[in-house]
C-alpha cells in the first residue's frame, strides 16, 4: 500500500528550536508591528506551532523611538493605570510614554495581543526592545526580517 502518513508534530521544550529575529521599527504602525512580532513570539509562523509550549523565536526590536500612530492617537489615545490607593487613577498619553520610555510602548502593545497566562508571561521575556538602533545581542547572530515577510 502506497500512502501518506500525516503525524501531528506535538512540540517540547526539549524539541524547540528557538531562533533569533531582529525587526526595525522604523516607521512603521505600532499595531501592525505589535501584531506580527506577538506571532513570530508565540511561533505561530511556524509549522510545528504548540499552543501550550514556549515555541516562538526570541524578537528584538530596533528604533523603538521611531515608532508612528496614525491619524490622532499619539495625543488622543489615553492609557489608565491604577496606583491602587483612593483617587489612584493616573491616564497618560503615547506622547508622553514615547518621552519618557519609547520601549515601554511597544512592549503594552504586544503584551496586550499575547495569552494572559503563565506561558503569556514567559514568552514575554522572549522580546527585547531597544530605542536605538544598536543591541547587545550580536553574538545570537539574529537575523534582520522585514514585516511584511512575516
Amino acid at each position: 500500500m502506497d500512502t501518506q502518513s500525516y503525524k501531528t508534530v506535538s512540540l517540547n521544550k526539549a524539541t524547540v528550536k528557538k531562533e533569533w529575529v531582529v525587526i526595525d521599527a522604523t516607521d512603521l504602525a505600532l499595531g501592525r508591528l505589535a501584531a506580527r512580532v506577538s506571532l513570530v513570539l508565540r511561533g505561530k509562523t511556524k509549522p510545528g506551532f504548540t499552543p501550550h509550549v514556549d515555541c516562538g523565536d526570541n524578537v528584538i526590536v530596533i528604533n523603538a523611538e521611531k515608532i508612528i500612530l496614525t491619524g490622532k492617537k499619539m495625543t488622543n489615545r489615553v492609557y489608565t493605570r491604577y496606583t491602587g490607593y483612593p483617587g489612584g487613577q493616573r491616564f497618560t498619553t503615547p506622547a508622553e510614554i514615547l518621552q519618557k520610555r519609547p520601549t515601554e510602548l511597544i512592549r503594552r502593545a504586544v503584551r496586550g495581543m499575547l495569552p494572559k497566562t503563565r506561558l503569556g508571561d514567559k514568552i514575554l521575556g522572549n522580546l527585547h526592545i531597544y530605542a536605538g538602533p544598536e543591541h547587545p545581542h550580536q553574538a545570537q547572530s539574529p537575523k534582520a526580517i522585514k514585516l511584511n515577510e512575516i
